[in-house]
């Protein structure tokens, strides 16, 4: 259903050309520029173009007198949007440019929309027990003989519920199982918006399909129908079960109607049942756990025990000197982490001067030489090669750590034969997040909820599978490491933690990202800004971005431009 597509390796994919390269950058800083940017900026780019040497200096020169400028004027509104749609932008909507009048479903006789091939099955959600509710949703799901059902509240209208239908089955694929939109449900003012891809792990922390959806009659029935202990969270449990089963999701990016009514997401209706259908989930799968209500109504916070003994791990800490930063970061993992087996492991990169040497020397850390110039991919890839620890962590050496368990949940989720990848929760030297998963779209940035993602919903608080996860901390298990074959050396700066996240998905294995775990990283405090373009096109191309490259675990209605999410319409 749902791929990305590695195109150095795949024969059939075009190649993309210097032409199309410089095209697509252009577009990019384009589109960010009329979207994003002051209205000398627009300016300014439409003189001297985008992404050209004459308008980086022009910013180089400019930047200085235009900060003194905005601190005298104040922050300006956003201009209107002009890529995504002509809405004058309004903080009050997440995405800003969204409005749901925009979004109005065309006019139908229901006559029409009965070509659906989908049965309504109306559910009375204010009834005071769900078991006789769900015991005749399963009598009549016996008698449907239609390839699709779909579930709506009976206070909605059923004429929303076949319009519903007919949407989802004109875009469904042969081999979907389930198909699924965005919704209008808890807020005017935010849509309910779902990524493309289902992953295993988001779905046990919150229902991540939702309403409207499609369910294929026959995998139901298969499955058994609805579970009548699973309570209200039943359409949760069905949607862990069908995954489990091998299930195939299909995610259609348009907003429809969902039918369920808003007391349908309160804890006390839903909190109880939800953490005990994801315990049962837990247990199916042989994992040992504990469930909790997590931050918000119909959330869990799920944590998995450590496996029996501890497994070894290695954190492996690149550094050039900067031992002010080596020894912050060493002193805050050993007064606060509580896992007993793990050592740290100095990655040298040509230290010069006497206080590192002397350093090293006295703390007996391992030391393993990475000589040469700066080359990240290379450091980690010699570091992780002389490791011997079961797991290894990549840990920059300008982090500290703030939550003491850190190992213990990480390592929990690494051990998972389905991931690949953990990240954390990275904080700037404000506390602000400024790292909380990887998004592509279209290209490779951290979502901070802070920021660039200023809302508080199911998906920010959530232990989740994403794209990327950032190199400054990240687990996996050595010999899957090394089955990818490591980071890739020719990515030597930028975007070699982001790619190989990228292949272990490909690979089959999960990047999963754990907001409890939380580390300070004062960014860029050792390196500077090093950011090569070639690295950037190298990746470019390897993944077709800015082309048919989708992030699988972000809502593909998001198009994240400077620093503002914006809706695209459709």
């Amino acid at each position: 259903m749902f791929q990305i597509r590695q195109y150095d390796v795949d024969a059939s994919a075009p190649p993309i050309t210097d032409d199309e390269l410089r095209r697509r950058w252009a577009q990019f800083h384009h589109n960010i520029r009329m979207v994003a940017a002051s209205r000398w900026r627009q300016v300014v780019g439409r003189l001297l173009g985008d992404d050209t040497w004459r308008y980086r200096a022009a910013r180089l020169v400019g930047r200085p007198v235009l900060r003194v400028v905005r601190r005298v004027r104040g922050t300006r509104k956003k201009p209107p949007i002009s890529l995504v749609e002509t809405v004058e932008p309004d903080e009050s909507y997440f995405p800003i440019n969204y409005r749901p009048h925009l979004l109005e479903r065309p006019v139908r006789s229901l006559e029409a929309q009965r070509d659906s091939g989908a049965t309504v099955l109306r559910i009375d959600e204010s009834s005071a027990s769900p078991r006789e509710v769900i015991n005749r949703l399963n009598e009549e799901l016996a008698a449907v003989t239609t390839t699709w059902v779909i579930l709506a509240d009976v206070a909605d209208t059923l004429g929303d519920a076949v319009f519903a239908s007919e949407v989802l089955a004109t875009h469904a694929e042969d081999d979907a199982d389930v198909v699924f939109a965005d919704e209008f449900f808890a807020s005017p003012h935010q849509p309910t918006l779902k990524s493309p891809a289902v992953g295993y792990h988001t779905l046990l922390s919150y229902n991540a399909v939702g309403r409207p959806a499609l369910v294929r009659t026959r995998r139901l029935r298969d499955l058994g129908g609805f579970d009548a202990e699973a309570g209200w969270a039943f359409e949760h449990d069905v949607y862990l079960r069908l995954h489990e089963a091998g299930a195939v999701f299909q995610h259609v990016p348009l907003l429809v109607i969902g039918g369920r009514p808003a007391f349908a997401a309160t804890r006390e209706h839903l909190d109880g049942d939800t953490v005990a259908v994801v315990e049962h989930a837990i247990a199916r799968r042989g994992w040992r756990g504990t469930v909790t209500p997590g931050d918000l109504p119909g959330t869990t916070r799920w944590r998995l025990e450590v496996p029996t003994p501890a497994p070894s791990i290695d954190i492996l800490i690149p550094t050039r000197d900067r031992i002010d930063l080596v020894r912050r970061c060493v002193d805050s993992i050993r007064d606060l982490t509580t896992y007993p087996n793990y050592r740290i492991v100095i990655l040298d990169n040509d230290s010069a001067e006497p206080a590192s040497l002397a350093y090293f020397d006295d703390e007996g850390f391992p030391v393993v030489k990475c000589p040469g110039p700066f080359n990240y991919a290379h450091i980690v890839n010699r570091g992780v090669a002389a490791a011997t620890a079961e797991y290894v962590v990549t840990l920059n050496n300008d982090t500290i750590i703030v939550t003491p368990d850190w190992l213990e949940r990480l390592v929990a989720l690494a051990s998972l034969d389905d991931v690949g990848f953990v990240g954390a929760c990275l904080l700037d030297q404000d506390g602000r997040r400024e790292h909380e998963g990887i998004v592509i779209t279209p290209y490779p940035q951290h979502l901070r909820t802070d920021s660039n993602y200023p809302v508080t919903n199911p998906y920010t608080v959530s232990v989740r599978d994403v794209a990327a996860v950032t190199g400054a901390v990240q687990m996996v298990r050595r010999t899957w490491w090394n089955e990818l074959g490591g980071m890739d050396e020719d990515l030597a700066v930028v975007m070699n933690d982001v790619d190989i996240c990228l292949r272990s998905l490909v690979a089959g294995r999960a990047v999963v990202f754990d907001p409890d775990v939380r580390l300070y990283h004062h960014v860029s405090s050792s390196r500077g800004s090093l950011d090569p373009l070639v690295d950037r096109n190298r990746f470019i191309r390897r993944w077709d971005i800015f082309g048919t490259f989708r992030d699988p675990y972000f809502p593909e209605s998001l198009l994240l431009l400077g620093e503002t999410m914006y809706y695209r319409f459709r």
